[in-house]
């Protein structure tokens, strides 16, 4: 059954539909998220707004620490579905969602040279149903579209090796895809795809003490070609920042990671291995058995290219003081296929090995299902029948799955680890979370602001909350102030609204009685700044006439 559906045009329908079916839920209902997402979409309508595609900004604050590469694509994407006055986030998201699928699609082209087509077909199927991919298939961020570019140079790679060491001629073409991959990759997160696929290329070479095979690189001509594709953005982007924009963007953002802890993300090694069990959710059942089965394997070229993928930039990832769990993600399409080869081969490890996995992913599936029961209650409108009936069926199904893989796994264990996986993603993107009123602040006080329906063009003060996406919710124009800046605005401007924080309240009061001016309180809200934890309550405030 499995091998009839990995042949011909089957696999690309099978796979494209189980993205869709995991990724579009909630892709329009989950509100812009802070941090990243926000500044993101934010610096990207900028851009649209200015016409000016070659400067990144969030409000007036230069972003040096990214490529332009992704703020092009959301754009783009925006600029055909939608326009910049949209306080809509799908738009912006479009890229990672067609990302997020390519990386699957490329995951078992790659897959079917080197463990066959069938455990190409679970593979891919396990990487696209992962918990890591599909939150970044939500997000308008870089990481799903980098990790399509970095399967694209992997796929490349990995025929340009597998061919050489086969001793069979190497077409251009292959050297062609590894090279614009490298490029494209590096103009949506900068070093990651070269890092990854130099570490791949070393571990090789080292391994089989031979690098004859990179020859076939055509790297005379394919190096030129990558260098081709960034070096007049970046010529533009040094030009533009008076030659500070690599220092910003590699030695503050990505060396700074490397040195040290950044944004207060800071992990001990191991840290990657002991999420592993909720980042490749539900596939990290039979992830442990994959890798173990491809090191008694190592012999074998296919085996020894995804351990090559694996291993040096886990343990670099492992050894980098800064740690976030979407940093993993480029590894698990090479994780995917190898779990689904141990599941083709009845391997589940020894005893041992089983009864860690078995108990951290049970772990991780009471947590998943423990949110969805609970969190409807603590942070949305109260307990939902729905996330309560999806959470009994992630408890049973995960059950179900684990005993089967407990007593003889098998191949179909993956359709099963799929089908929880869409227990879970369904009703959690498109109900749930879009539903937990108590953390989307910036939605519920842009939802105040609005029902106000303040004049075009007028721009709100907000005092004491500065989340990217209260910005993106109300606009470019919208001013972060200090209190008496803020009553100064309110006192000076007609028709004008300030949105003020509960701690900043009696400040800002003050500030405007000194002006002479009294105050309306139009409604306010409450909720959590999930970023930093704390409560908060904003009132909107306009001054009285008179």
């Amino acid at each position: 059954m499995i091998a009839r559906w990995s042949a011909g045009w089957r696999p690309f329908l099978l796979l494209s539909l189980l993205c869709l079916g995991l990724y579009l839920p909630g892709i329009a209902a989950l509100p812009p998220t802070d941090r990243d997402e926000a500044r993101f979409a934010q610096a990207t309508r900028q851009m649209l707004e200015t016409g000016d595609w070659l400067h990144i900004r969030f409000q007036d604050e230069a972003r040096n620490q990214k490529p332009a590469g992704i703020y092009w694509l959301q754009a783009l994407s925006v600029a055909a579905t939608s326009d910049a006055a949209s306080p809509a986030i799908w738009p912006y998201r479009l890229p990672s969602l067609i990302g997020a699928i390519a990386a699957v699609l490329l995951t078992f082209v790659l897959g079917r040279n080197l463990v066959g087509a069938p455990a190409a077909l679970l593979g891919a199927a396990l990487l696209a149903s992962s918990l890591s991919l599909t939150v970044e298939a939500h997000l308008a961020k870089t990481d799903a579209t980098l990790v399509a570019c970095v399967v694209a140079a992997q796929l490349a790679l990995a025929e340009i090796y597998r061919r050489s060491r086969a001793k069979q001629p190497v077409a251009w073409p292959w050297a062609l895809l590894f090279w614009v991959a490298i490029g494209a990759g590096t103009l949506i997160k900068g070093p990651v795809a070269p890092l990854l696929a130099a570490l791949t290329v070393a571990a090789l070479s080292l391994t089989d003490r031979d690098a004859g095979w990179l020859k076939a690189l055509r790297a005379w001509w394919g190096a030129p070609l990558a260098i081709l594709m960034v070096g007049p953005w970046l010529a533009a982007m040094m030009h533009a920042t008076n030659d500070t924009f690599i220092a910003g963007s590699l030695g503050s953002d990505f060396f700074g990671k490397i040195v040290g802890v950044q944004q207060s993300h800071g992990a001990p090694p191991g840290t990657y291995l002991s999420l592993l069990a909720l980042i490749f959710w539900p596939g990290s059942l039979f992830a442990a058995a994959g890798v173990r089965r491809a090191w008694r394997e190592r012999e074998r070229p296919s085996q020894r290219f995804l351990l090559a993928w694996i291993v040096p930039f886990w343990v670099a990832l492992e050894l980098v003081p800064t740690k976030l769990p979407h940093y993993l993600l480029p590894l698990l399409p090479a994780l995917a296929l190898l779990s689904a080869h141990a599941l083709f081969n009845a391997d589940a490890g020894p005893r041992a090995l089983r009864i860690v996995v078995a108990a951290l992913w049970t772990l991780a599936t009471l947590a998943l299902a423990a949110g969805l029961a609970l969190a409807p209650a603590l942070l949305g409108a109260g307990p939902s029948p729905m996330s309560l009936a999806a959470a009994l069926a992630a408890l049973g199904g995960g059950g179900a799955l684990l005993r089967r893989y407990w007593s003889e796994p098998r191949p179909t264990l993956a359709v099963g680890a799929v089908l929880l996986a869409l227990i879970v993603a369904v009703p959690g993107f498109g109900r749930v979370v879009p539903a937990l009123d108590h953390i989307w602040l910036s939605r519920s006080a842009a939802a105040l602001v609005a029902h106000e329906r303040p004049a075009a063009g007028t721009a709100i003060a907000v005092v004491g909350y500065d989340e990217p996406s209260l910005i993106f919710f109300l606009g470019t124009a919208t001013n972060v102030l200090p209190a008496a800046a803020a009553a100064r605005y309110l006192a000076s401007t007609p028709d004008g609204l300030a949105l003020v924080e509960a701690r900043d309240d009696d400040a800002f009061r003050r500030a405007v009685a000194a002006t002479g001016r009294d105050l309306r309180a139009l409604g306010r809200v409450d909720g959590i700044d999930y970023s930093n934890g704390k409560h908060m309550t904003l009132t909107l405030y306009a001054a009285a006439p008179g």
